[in-house]
């Protein structure tokens, strides 16, 4: 019996997959710390003897090449993709054998042009359809990331490829996709945890809609995506090599001083209540969760040197790790503790919190600035009513379109007005952080 085995990445919205037959294994789509993959692998007793890329990926940097080589793997990747590293290339119709398992490539352009898709059976049962960001649950993956000059082209192949695995395919084989569970790389929300070919014929609009209406709404909910995916596609082509996660170096006394005063950011991984409440001047706030790397990602200046300021060690490997899926390697430094450990000797600098209610309460009672930090697409859907509207990803070069005076800033939870909270503080502005949700969306 054929156990497929899902190493789920939440924060990044992505899955990949190892199957085995009790004796070999296959990987499909691993993330850059395939460490998590070896364990399973080893808790199995199980050899990895391939490993297979249904795209190069635009949305995180690959431990498919690294994990090959370690595990003594073939590392399968489109024939038709320029890398700059050995691989087996295999193309549409190409089968591959591993132990009881058998693999046949799909080719499913759209998401990007050399895009497949894997089908897995044992003997004459199709056991699941590995689809990347080709067929995704209730869903397809977005068509701009290759250029906005190809996105109807790869628009059109999309929807053909959809209908070419629901042909191809039993109605009860599980779709098992890549993207789509919070990623940037599915064109809309998913729906869902699971589905089966079955399923997407009775649900997803590439399998519902014409290739015009399809196209034309696909087009129309394409949102804005990560400023780090322009990254991802060339590091991903060279063939990345293994993430080092050994702990960064310990900041000296008055280091981080230092680090901040010549430019560079140093990233404080507490709460945002818990920033507010006291931190070093000029630090940025980005939480320890699941929105660190994009957000971090998508508006640090690609290679400015980053050092991680945590309450423990365990929240600076953490964040260590989420950050060299994104293809952020090596923090500049580390420290851990208490903010009064990391401050040399210097006062912590603090600004207020606040809810809705008390934003109601005090623009009744004077005026008084308030930026929504959200996409426009949130703000198209709700917003208050005299509120500036300034997203996340702009604020660092729009903090000069702010009117003066008191900053009242807000998103839809909280986790980004943290952020932008931070860096109106470190840029000198009066802030006050709504740390609440956002009831209209």
């Amino acid at each position: 019996m054929i156990e497929i085995v899902t190493v789920d990445t939440p924060s990044l919205g992505d899955r990949g997959y190892l199957a085995t037959d009790g004796t070999a294994a296959v990987v499909i789509d691993a993330q850059r710390d395939f460490d998590r993959i070896l364990a399973v692998a080893r808790e199995r007793t199980v050899t990895i003897t391939h490993v297979l890329e249904t795209h190069i990926h635009n949305d995180y940097v690959t431990g498919g090449l690294a994990l090959a080589r370690a595990a003594g793997a073939q590392y399968l990747v489109n024939d038709a993709d320029q890398v700059a590293f050995d691989r087996r290339g295999v193309a549409d119709g190409d089968i591959v054998e591993a132990g009881r398992m058998r693999i046949q490539v799909i080719s499913t352009p759209g998401h990007t042009f050399t895009h497949l898709a894997y089908a897995l059976s044992e003997g004459d049962q199709v056991m699941a359809a590995f689809t990347g960001g080709s067929l995704l649950n209730g869903s397809t993956g977005r068509t701009d990331l290759l250029g906005e000059q190809h996105k109807v082209a790869l628009s059109r192949a999309q929807h053909r490829s959809a209908r070419r695995l629901a042909s191809l395919l039993p109605d009860d084989v599980p779709v098992l996709p890549t993207h789509g569970f919070g990623s940037f790389c599915s064109a809309v929300p998913a729906s869902g945890r699971s589905s089966t070919i079955g399923d997407e014929k009775q649900a997803n609009p590439a399998l519902t809609a014409g290739e015009a209406q399809y196209v034309e709404t696909l087009l129309a909910a394409l949102d804005v995506y990560p400023a780090y995916y322009a990254h991802m596609a060339p590091a991903n082509s060279a063939g990345p090599a293994a993430p080092d996660l050994s702990p960064p170096r310990p900041a000296a006394p008055g280091e981080l001083r230092r680090r901040i005063d010549s430019g560079e950011w140093v990233i404080d991984l507490r709460s945002g209540a818990a920033f507010a409440a006291g931190h070093l001047r000029g630090s940025l706030n980005f939480g320890l969760g699941a929105s660190l790397a994009t957000y971090l990602g998508w508006l640090v200046p690609w290679e400015t040197p980053l050092t991680l300021i945590g309450p423990t060690p365990q929240d600076v490997a953490a964040a260590q790790r989420e950050l060299v899926r994104i293809g952020i390697d090596r923090p500049a430094a580390a420290a851990a503790g208490a903010p009064g450990d990391w401050a040399a000797g210097e006062e912590l600098a603090a600004y207020p919190t606040a809810d809705f209610a008390a934003l109601a309460a005090e623009r009744a009672r004077r005026p008084l600035v308030l930026l929504d930090v959200r996409r426009q697409s949130e703000w198209d859907a709700a917003h208050l009513d005299g509120a500036v509207h300034i997203p996340l990803q702009e604020l660092d070069s729009r903090i000069g379109d702010l009117p003066p005076g008191q900053i009242w800033v807000h998103c839809q939870a909280g986790y980004r007005a943290s952020i932008a909270a931070s860096l109106l503080a470190a840029r000198g502005r009066d802030v006050v952080a709504i740390l609440d949700d956002f009831g209209p969306g």
